[in-house]
């Protein structure tokens, strides 16, 4: 029963230690780049949308289609980066442990 009990204790700290490790992830912030640094997109580790910079080069009509494309590799590139720093911070707050596909995400 000891045993159980401090099975419990444990998840508990864990569930504590990734609340906070959520409010953290709002902090984090990376950047992803296309076109040669022509289009940069900045959010945070919880995929927020901060910041779109798009260099006045490609602010013309018949330019329209190539200005969506590198808004789109830019968001994507953020987002795996947004999403390597939260493996990060979960293999950080689990020690290595191996945990199941969005165990405690939400």
């Amino acid at each position: 029963m000891a045993d159980f009990l401090g099975m419990m204790k444990q998840a508990a700290q864990l569930q504590s230690k990734m609340q906070a490790m959520q409010e953290e992830l709002g902090n984090v912030e990376v950047e992803g780049i296309s076109g040669g640094g022509l289009v940069a997109v900045r959010m945070t580790a919880k995929m927020e949308v901060k910041a779109v910079k798009i260099d006045p080069s490609l602010m013309k009509a018949d330019e329209r289609e190539i200005l969506e494309d590198l808004l789109v590799t830019a968001h994507n590139d953020a987002r795996r980066k947004a999403e390597a720093a939260v493996q990060e911070k979960m293999q950080a707050l689990t020690g290595g442990l191996a945990l199941p596909p969005g165990f405690g995400l939400g």
